[in-house]
């Protein structure tokens, strides 16, 4: 028998796959976000968004955002010595991310360093984070957003705000006037309420003036090793029995750790990077914030403020879906032509972009009517603007997420691509702080409490009219639908609630494009989303949609 060698072929040439898409400036190549900051006062933060673009587009910053997804908080209750320590471990990776978000001011620079156009500089900082890696986001947003509940009570503002408005982040668990910065974060729901939260069973003794001992078990608690939480609580205040605030500190200012049980981590769909957690209160120190019984009242704000970043979080994976679809379509043939060149792939991509476009508008529309500078009109506008577009962008990015996943193939399926990671990511903002349904309730009742608001929400949309006749009809149709709501009763109100949201937030988007983007953007929007032949599906426009130049936009 002869001595046989194997000749061997090449067979494993990789050919017309896209190249890796590393050290992208997330901010020059996204051009509606730059249009946007300029258009909103924020001009003079251009040096530094190009700086975040550049840092988040690094092969290594994505490089920690999949190790900080893969390696995930492992939750360590007691040491080696049997002592009971409730400390959740980061991969060393998540703790860089984290850290360059607060060094560049994605948690408090609005509030720190208050200007025309702040809240837009802040939302395009917290966008292009989110959109590398949206879990860290979590911790950084509730720390933006407890700073107007904290300001209820000046002496804890006094000795908390500096903390928060400081770039420096330790992740370990500290007295908070030790470390170089604080993060915050939230306990409200319980397993018996959810939403309901006046249904809470945690109950506050007083131990003297406004400090107090809290027990009871949190259902969800994010971020658990956060410096500070705002924790919802029963109280008895002259013999009336009220739901009150409080400020829970993780580690109390002489050093001890305050009790603070993690019962476990939820095992969640996405969102792996942050640690969700079930806690047990158990004569756990707290400070009162704001009055007693009032608790609602005094975590509004934050509340409102999470859901603002709800919309940022859903369209910065908007954005991120975007640019990874079309970076692969742009960089792989099929049949004789670049995927991008074929023209069923070319409606379904530019339809993608049409939808990321009209989300950033709206999310940057909605940042500058939260500067400082408000008018009472943009307050009222915000009021129900927000609650509008947290509804509908955060419903539609799951869709969006999966199409943009479907533009890749078979690679888009898999966990070494970004896109199977961000679908399971973008529930999450549909879900944190209201889903669906309490979200649109709160629509109803913003314009029942507040008919302000919807004024205010339809004089922005008529600053569109005459521009579109498609518009003008769907302008026209959602004031006769929420005319017709003011007459009906609740529990009718209640079946039109999502229908009348999505009207609502349609028009504004549409009314935000036909002022801002470029014609082409704006007529494809509307012809898509609220013209007689609109599909259920992306890739439906119209024939003579002019797709150059929605997609050179992205």
């Amino acid at each position: 028998m002869t001595n046989v060698v194997a000749q061997g072929h090449h067979t494993h040439e990789v050919f017309n796959q896209a190249p890796p898409r590393v050290d992208v400036n997330e901010y020059t190549s996204n051009i509606p976000l730059v249009e946007g900051v300029r258009r909103y006062d924020a001009d003079w933060a251009q040096s530094h968004l190009t700086d975040v673009g550049a840092l988040v587009g690094t092969e290594s910053f994505i490089h920690d955002a999949e190790l900080a997804n893969t390696e995930i908080p492992r939750l360590h209750s007691h040491d080696k010595h049997g002592n009971r320590i409730d400390e959740v471990e980061y991969h060393p990776a998540y703790h860089r991310i984290i850290s360059a978000a607060v060094e560049h001011g994605a948690h408090t620079s609005a509030w720190a360093e208050p200007r025309a156009g702040a809240n837009v500089a802040r939302a395009a900082t917290f966008m292009m984070f989110a959109q590398i890696e949206p879990g860290h986001s979590c911790p950084v947003s509730m720390t933006h957003s407890v700073v107007p509940a904290l300001e209820l009570q000046p002496e804890l503002a006094q000795v908390w705000l500096p903390r928060l408005y400081a770039r420096g982040y330790d992740g370990a668990l500290r007295a908070p006037g030790d470390k170089p910065g604080v993060l915050f974060g939230m306990a409200m729901t319980e397993k018996q309420g959810g939403s309901d939260v006046r249904a809470n069973t945690t109950t506050a003794t007083s131990i003297g003036g406004r400090d107090y001992v809290l027990n009871g078990h949190k259902w969800f608690c994010s971020a658990p090793m956060s410096d500070g939480f705002l924790i919802l609580a029963q109280t008895v205040q002259d013999g009336a029995e009220g739901l009150s605030c409080f400020l829970v500190p993780r580690v109390l200012e002489n050093g001890t750790r305050n009790v603070f049980r993690i019962q476990r981590l939820k095992d969640k769909l996405g969102n792996k990077s942050n640690a969700s957690s079930e806690i047990e209160l158990d004569g756990t120190v707290g400070h009162l914030v704001g009055e007693p019984g009032r608790g609602v009242r005094t975590i509004i704000e934050m509340v409102a403020r999470t859901r603002l970043d709800c919309v940022y979080g859903s369209t910065a994976g908007m954005r991120q879906a975007v640019a990874e679809a079309l970076w692969h379509v742009r960089n792989r043939a099929a049949f004789g032509a670049t995927l991008i060149d074929q023209p069923a792939m070319t409606a379904v991509a530019a339809d993608l972009a049409l939808e990321s476009e009209a989300a950033t508008a709206t999310s940057l529309r909605l940042a500058r009517a939260h500067d400082d500078d408000a008018s009472e009109s943009e307050k009222a506008f915000r009021r129900l603007a927000t609650a509008v577009s947290k509804y509908w962008i955060c419903k539609r990015g799951p869709h969006h997420a999966y199409e943009a996943l479907e533009c890749l193939g078979g690679n888009g399926y898999t966990e070494a691509f970004p896109l199977a990671r961000r679908y399971r990511e973008q529930p999450v903002m549909a879900v944190w702080e209201g889903s669906g349904n309490v979200i649109a309730l709160d629509v109803l009742r913003a314009m029942t409490r507040e008919p302000e608001s919807v004024q205010a929400f339809d004089a922005e949309l008529a600053l569109a009219r005459g521009a579109s006749t498609i518009f003008d009809a769907h302008h026209d149709a959602m004031r006769r639908s929420l005319a017709e709501l003011s007459t009906l009763a609740p529990a009718q109100a209640q079946l039109r609630a999502r229908a009348v949201a999505a009207s609502m937030a349609l028009g504004l988007q549409g009314s935000l494009l036909l002022r801002t983007a470029p014609t082409a953007v704006a007529e494809a929007f509307l012809a898509a989303r609220l013209g007689p032949e609109r599909d259920l599906e992306y890739g439906s426009l119209p024939a003579g949609t002019d797709f150059a130049t929605i997609l050179d936009r992205h």
